[in-house]
């Protein structure tokens, strides 16, 4: 049988260090805090003799750090400041602000434009956990229909459901430059692209449903990311249909052109698939998305 530990010190104590620290000595500590200073002094004291190590030296009327209490001051506010977040997020549970939120992105989705509204909402969150999920095709509308996320952004929207247009995504067809399509005389015609290797992006949902994009040739190898799938490009093995962002940086492709097909383009949606129940970590999220993520206004351009 393990004994069970009991700890020597308490989280007062600390945050006592942390206070006569942080003001510079006991006399201001014990304004800050509301107690009298032989109270601090007693604390500091008591806390030093139980850990055995001393962290404070007083110098005239000030308070400095040794070596040592420089280390422990360090990891204390990394305990209190988790105390903390537990105490706030228990609040929060108790007044419905959600442990977890899921965001469904889907992967022709360029990530690089949230990162600012993560950042903003990493500040706010109140220790609530984000799930962010990648999903493709019929897995956006999926989990739409089903609510399985708190905020979808997707360029399906299901019959009955509205959106708020945020971006444009687009397509292009591309291939290794050792590929045999790389040298034909452009464009070339979909039954010449029929006669190749297609490779293409797994759809997420559990019941997928092919609506979408051209699957017309023979040989097809399917993958989950367009990482892998832009590996299999560069190698030369097939082509596929990628966007923009996920070939800016790769070498050893060529673009091809297409009679009647050289791009898929359209307009990314922002959803909240559960409406008035969203809870209002999601609510919080999907309002900072919504004031970043705006798509320019067609008629307010120049012709």
């Amino acid at each position: 049988m393990s004994t069970i530990y009991r700890p020597k010190t308490t989280l007062e104590q600390w945050r006592i260090l942390q206070a006569v620290v942080d003001h510079g000595g006991y006399a201001h500590a014990a304004v800050a805090l509301n107690k009298s200073q032989s109270s601090l002094n007693h604390a500091v004291a008591k806390l030093q003799d139980v850990l055995g190590v001393e962290m404070l030296t007083v110098i005239g009327r000030k308070a400095h750090l040794t070596p040592i209490g420089e280390v422990m001051l360090r990891r204390s506010r990394q305990l209190t400041s988790l105390v903390t977040e537990l105490e706030q997020l228990a609040d929060n549970l108790n007044k419905g602000w959600e442990p977890q939120i899921r965001l469904a992105l889907e992967m022709s989705f360029d990530r690089q434009q949230i990162l600012p509204v993560l950042t903003e909402f990493q500040l706010h969150s109140r220790g609530s956990r984000l799930i962010i999920e990648d999903t493709v095709l019929t897995g956006s509308v999926e989990h739409i229909l089903e609510q399985t996320a708190d905020i979808v952004i997707t360029h399906q929207l299901p019959k009955g459901i509205i959106g708020e247009p945020i971006a444009h995504y687009r397509f292009e067809l591309v291939v290794g430059e050792d590929h045999p399509l790389a040298r034909e005389p452009q464009p070339i015609s979909p039954d010449q692209l029929s006669q190749h290797l297609q490779i293409v992006i797994r759809d997420t949902a559990r019941k997928p449903v092919e609506a979408e994009g051209w699957l017309k040739a023979e040989q097809r190898w399917t993958v989950t990311n367009f990482t892998e799938a832009l590996r299999l490009v560069q190698a030369g093995i097939g082509f596929c249909w990628l966007p923009p962002f996920a070939t800016r940086a790769a070498s050893g492709i060529r673009r091809v052109e297409v009679s009647g097909s050289s791009h898929r383009a359209g307009a990314l949606y922002l959803v909240l698939p559960k409406n008035e129940t969203t809870g209002p970590c999601a609510r919080l999220l999907y309002d900072l998305l919504s004031q970043h993520l705006t798509m320019p206004d067609p008629s307010a351009t120049n012709p």
